[in-house]
């Protein structure tokens, strides 16, 4: 067992988006994180959420905690039902702190056309244009593919998520779907600069231009013109039908991937299933000022909130995600091979990756291993 613990701690050893070392290459950091307190800590904006976020933000405090991680949370309450007011108030927490860890919030698809999902207003409030989640075979997890590690970026503020339909007469809608050059272009370099900082070797960009042949030909032509600008890195485009199927059959040929808004959506889905679920894959959200990560598949699990058994792994990895964001990156590692090395142990597995254990007792044995890397002792 120990071995197997050590073997498994080497393999993750990195950080989850860590760069392979290329040579020659300057290291750049994507979205600047903004710089520590008196005293060295940093103050982070939480948004519990709907559905299991409030109990799992709550894990997330304690894990914190114990690992005596110098980050302070200005926790914002935004729910589905909310008023607009909150979502504004969580923005400007945002803006304040820079840096938020966020839970789902629920949209409701039966309230009428004038409401907005909170989750949009945010991101597009924030110009959070780049969501980009990493999806990557997690040890002792049983899934049919393995040594997937796929880099996912989708463009996170226009396309079909524009918001902007009407009924032209009545029984006809039309929805449209914005497509720009300049925000094309920034999510294609987006990928390429992540690429080249994380020593990967291939682009495949995302699209349907045989169909939308304006949209998603602009889309596909702003990405050939920025592969030129990294010879060293191969370019290939795949339209999104045959890429879903590509996905499930051979999910290893792809390395980063770039695409619109609504195809970003579906492939992170899929991805997260091929790797064991939504409860395994974190997630963030950059802009050129701001950062706010989450789960990657934005769902609120609403159906098993306050049951114990959800899935802390998501959240915890993106709070991780969240501290090498904000340079932390011992507290980050430490806190990632703990919440791996307790994936070894199945009797940690929750329903979701085929186990019967609690989040209560997932979380138990994360804090074990942190005690364990760190001759844990009360913090000062």
């Amino acid at each position: 067992m120990a071995a197997a613990l050590m073997a498994t701690r080497q393999l993750w050893r990195t950080a989850l988006l860590a760069p392979r070392p290329v040579p020659g290459a300057k290291r750049r950091t994507l979205t600047s994180p903004p710089p520590a307190k008196y005293g060295g800590r940093h103050t982070v904006t939480m948004i519990p959420g709907d559905g299991i976020g409030p109990e799992l933000m709550l894990h997330v405090k304690e894990v914190f905690r114990q690992a005596c991680v110098p980050v302070d949370f200005e926790e914002v309450l935004v729910s589905s039902a909310a008023a607009e007011d909150d979502i504004q108030n969580a923005i400007m927490a945002i803006r304040r702190n820079r840096v938020a860890l966020k839970g789902n919030i629920e949209t409701n698809h039966n309230l009428p056309p004038t409401h907005k999902s909170r989750n949009n207003i945010l991101r597009t409030s924030l110009d959070l244009y780049a969501n980009v989640i990493h999806c990557r075979s997690l040890p002792r997890v049983l899934t049919r593919h393995r040594d997937i590690d796929i880099l996912i970026v989708r463009e996170n503020t226009e396309g079909e998520y524009s918001s902007l339909e009407h009924e032209s007469v009545s029984g006809v809608v039309e929805c449209l779907k914005i497509i720009t050059k300049a925000r094309s272009l920034r999510i294609a370099d987006y990928a390429f600069r992540l690429a080249r900082e994380a020593g990967r070797g291939q682009v495949t960009a995302v699209h349907k231009a045989n169909i939308m042949k304006l949209g998603d030909g602009l889309f596909l032509q702003c990405c050939r013109e920025v592969a030129g600008g990294y010879p060293e890195i191969r370019f290939n485009s795949m339209i999104v039908d045959n890429t879903s199927m590509q996905l499930v059959s051979r999910p290893q040929q792809f390395d980063v991937m770039v695409m619109p808004n609504l195809y970003g959506n579906i492939v992170n889905n899929v991805c997260a299933g091929l790797v064991g679920g939504p409860g395994l894959v974190p997630g963030a959200n950059y802009g050129r000022d701001f950062a706010v990560f989450e789960t990657a598949t934005r769902n609120t699990g609403k159906s098993i909130a306050h049951k114990n058994v959800a899935n802390p792994t998501a959240t915890l990895l993106a709070a991780c995600m969240m501290l090498d964001h904000l340079r932390l990156h011992s507290f980050a590692t430490t806190i990632r091979q703990a919440v791996l090395a307790s994936l070894d142990d199945e009797a940690t597995h929750t329903p979701d990756i085929g186990g019967q254990g609690t989040t209560s007792g997932a979380v138990q044995s994360i804090l074990h291993h942190v005690r364990t890397a760190s001759g844990w002792s009360q913090c000062s």
